[in-house]
């Protein structure tokens, strides 16, 4: 059995924050600049609270079954709250989209690849 790779994005915007929280997350916000975003294990979250107070966390995970993206979109979520709950972040209207990489269509570059190695 192949091991399936997961990516799951969890999304939310950060309510009631305190002038203190809001300085904290500016002081941090190029550790967190979209051009940082990568999808890992331990999430990487991304955010600019001076456009809007919006966030996003990206993991990765892995499953050997195709049920095993839920569990792996569950524990992303709970990751994503703790690690705002630890801080005493607020948030609202979180939700999460997940993708089963081995179901994702190939792009045009692999489709040609796959094409030249015989695939």
């Amino acid at each position: 059995m192949s091991t399936r790779t997961f990516r799951i994005t969890v999304r939310g915007a950060f309510d009631a924050l305190t002038d203190a929280q809001r300085a904290a997350l500016l002081a941090e916000a190029a550790e967190h600049d979209v051009l940082h975003a990568a999808f890992t294990p331990d999430g990487t979250l991304t955010y600019d609270i001076t456009a809007r107070p919006a966030f996003t966390f990206r993991f990765s995970a892995t499953g050997e079954e195709e049920e095993d993206i839920l569990e792996a979109t569950e524990q992303a979520e709970e990751t994503a709250k703790a690690w705002l709950a630890e801080r005493g972040y607020g948030f609202k209207r979180l939700r999460s989209t997940a993708e089963d990489l081995s179901q994702a269509p190939l792009g045009k570059r692999q489709r040609r690849a796959a094409r030249t190695t015989g695939a």
